[in-house]
């Protein structure tokens, strides 16, 4: 049990460090002219054809009725919810007040587990996502103010990436890491596409911009979400949305490698305090389940 939680935490850590690159590609598309409808159409489109061709090749099963139907649910509704309340919100409220407000999720995922998923809530566990989440406060630093639409709407895209995480968890226990992302790529896509061909954003100019476009589908979306899946599945939802604040962690250390930014003591600190949070959850046991009203035991 205890290798399996490491190859879970090792899934998850893939995870978070391919997301957090994402704002540094993101930062050329955005540089080489391109606007965030475009950026978010081309990425799930790019991974949604990689991941299909993958799953054709290899004829692996496909998920059906549903845990389909929830999957897409999931990528049309949950991935472009998220998207569209977290973007909203950073036109009413500085971008560390928003980042700051999206990971609550950890906090959020952890309590959602505790009433839905009947994981019991230990005070170890509580503390060390409590930990994480004031870690990641030092990380993110300063700029923290905002009008409360903005707050509202951070608070939103915490709370409905939560319910994906927790929707996602009980649909992993039946199917297949890559057939599962697949299938929530190919519902964003959609959407996107549909958003993209009413709004006719500005698409990447020059090879550096598509290329940061490509990085962000493959890096990003495509090893982030398989290896968050996997990692889902060895170590229950709760901790491994904790273990994802390693995510703004990866994000100041490339900013500082690639573009120069300077790293502050404040990051520091918080850095080494996710990370302790991290290197606690992998070696702790996974939460026991709460048998529900009636269940018999066994």
């Amino acid at each position: 049990m205890a290798s399996e939680r490491l190859v879970g935490a090792l899934y998850v850590a893939l995870s978070a460090s391919s997301f957090g690159a994402m704002a540094i590609f993101a930062r050329y598309a955005y540089g080489s002219g391109a606007e965030v409808v475009a950026v978010l159409f081309l990425r799930f489109l790019i991974a949604a054809l990689l991941m299909t061709a993958v799953m054709i090749v290899t004829r692996r099963r496909w998920p059906a009725g549903r845990n389909l139907a929830i999957l897409a649910a999931m990528g049309g509704i949950g991935y472009v919810g998220q998207s569209f309340t977290f973007f909203s919100a950073l036109n009413h409220a500085s971008a560390g007040l928003v980042a700051l407000l999206l990971y609550l999720y950890p906090f959020l995922v952890t309590l959602l587990g505790a009433v839905f998923l009947r994981q019991r809530l230990t005070a170890p566990r509580l503390c060390a996502v409590l930990a994480a989440l004031a870690g990641t406060a030092l990380t993110i630093g300063g700029g923290i103010g905002g009008e409360p639409l903005g707050i509202v709407l951070g608070m939103s895209a915490a709370l409905i990436y939560s319910v994906y995480i927790v929707v996602g968890s009980r649909v992993m226990a039946c199917e297949a890491p890559l057939a599962a992302a697949t299938v929530v790529m190919i519902a964003a896509a959609a959407v996107f596409g549909v958003l993209a061909a009413t709004t006719a954003p500005a698409w990447p100019q020059g090879a550096a911009g598509w290329t940061a476009v490509l990085l962000i589908a493959v890096v990003s979306t495509v090893i982030a979400m398989v290896a968050f899946f996997a990692g889902m599945q060895k170590l229950g939802a709760a901790d491994a949305a904790t273990l994802s604040t390693l995510e703004p962690v990866v994000t100041f250390v490339l900013a500082a490698i690639f573009l120069g930014e300077k790293i502050q003591p404040n990051q520091v600190l918080g850095g080494a305090i996710i990370l302790g949070a991290v290197i606690w959850l992998a070696r702790a046991r996974p939460p026991a389940a709460t048998a529900p009203a009636g269940a018999a035991s066994r």
